[in-house]
């Protein structure tokens, strides 16, 4: 009996709740059919039992369909802070910043040029800032997290990196022949220049030296 009882006893709890409900159901909706002939209303039993089930029916969904949005949207919430930390630790790690630090004071203008006098540093700068883009353009895919939650932070980041880079992505592609080369990388900075352009449309960039 033991073993039966550990088996089966959540099954047996909830066919013993479900049994005990239906009942206590059942008894109210008796009561209910045998008041309401002193109010002058007049029903069967089961008419009143089928109508008051369905009122009861059509709350019950409403309800499970209510807390199933809630935890759907926690759900999504908690990916939303998830994604939006992983964006921080991206762009804002110390290697990070050190990469766009150079590319914004030591970068030339012509890739040709710089591409065949920049040092060491300035080669590790230039890929690092430009995986760091697809690796946010990979984290920001349509639905993963809202533009709005992001954008505000983020795109200067993006666009002021693209406005230097642009140049050199395009060189390089053309060299290599790979219309592909960092194509998720520039179609982040696209929308970046666009939401910008839309809601900051009076903002420049500026380039200053010795920032923090």
């Amino acid at each position: 009996m033991t073993t039966f009882w550990a088996k089966y006893k959540t099954i047996i709890i909830i066919f013993g709740v479900t049994g005990i409900g239906l009942l206590v159901w059942l008894a109210m909706l008796l009561l209910l059919w045998i008041i309401l002939p002193a109010f002058g209303i007049l029903a069967d039993y089961w008419s009143i039992v089928a109508a008051f089930s369905a009122a009861v029916e059509a709350a019950v969904f409403l309800g499970v369909g209510f807390i199933a949005y809630r935890e759907l949207s926690e759900v999504a919430e908690s990916r939303y802070i998830e994604v939006a930390d992983r964006l921080f630790e991206v762009l804002n790690s110390p290697e990070s910043v050190d990469a766009r630090r150079w590319i914004f004071q030591n970068l030339p203008e012509d890739p040709k040029e710089g591409l065949e006098n920049i040092p060491l540093e300035g080669q590790n700068a230039i890929k690092r800032v430009l995986n760091s883009l697809d690796r946010v353009a990979f984290l920001t895919q349509t639905g993963w997290i809202p533009d709005e939650m992001i954008m505000p932070w983020m795109n200067p980041m993006i666009v002021k990196s693209w406005a230097k880079l642009e140049k050199y992505v395009d060189y390089e592609s053309q060299r290599r022949n790979e219309p592909d080369y960092y194509e998720h990388a520039r179609a982040l900075a696209e929308r970046c220049i666009d939401w910008r352009a839309k809601n900051l449309p009076d903002a420049e960039i500026t380039w200053v030296k010795k920032t923090l």
